[in-house]
């Protein structure tokens, strides 16, 4: 539909010492899909016997929802969850991956569709799971 804004909802998250980079995508970001998230990529990609691990999150709603955090309680043993300053974009780690995803995937760019734009995010984004060092700039300031 012309002139139609159309979005597509990715999660992720970083690891600031090796630039590993996991993503998920939903149709919303709410509180089940948040936790779908964590569950299915965070907790499978990160947790490590005897590695805790430090995660940082900023404040959106779904983050402060009480099923979420029930998740985080029942995962303390290898979790320890930080919430940032509200409207501190500037201490969190992901914003700049975001915004090397912009200018490398997006940024002037008018999508015919979703999958065109899911493409060029795809393509993006295992770029830099596949070449950490694309991201490990942005990430110096954070280690």
């Amino acid at each position: 539909m012309t002139g139609a804004r159309r979005s597509v909802k990715i999660f992720g998250c970083v690891e600031i010492h090796r630039g590993r980079f996991e993503y998920g995508r939903d149709v919303v970001f709410n509180a089940d899909t948040y936790l779908n998230f964590l569950e299915n990529v965070v907790a499978r990609k990160y947790y490590r016997r005897g590695h805790p691990l430090f995660y940082i999150q900023d404040n959106a709603s779904y983050h402060k929802d009480s099923r979420v955090w029930e998740w985080f309680a029942a995962n303390r043993n290898w979790m320890e969850v930080f919430l940032l300053p509200p409207y501190s974009p500037e201490f969190n780690a992901a914003e700049p991956l975001w915004h090397h995803t912009r200018v490398h995937a997006t940024h002037n760019t008018c999508f015919q569709n979703e999958e065109e734009i899911m493409n060029s995010l795809t393509q993006a984004f295992e770029d830099i799971q596949n070449n950490p060092n694309l991201i490990m700039g942005y990430l110096r300031p954070f280690q």
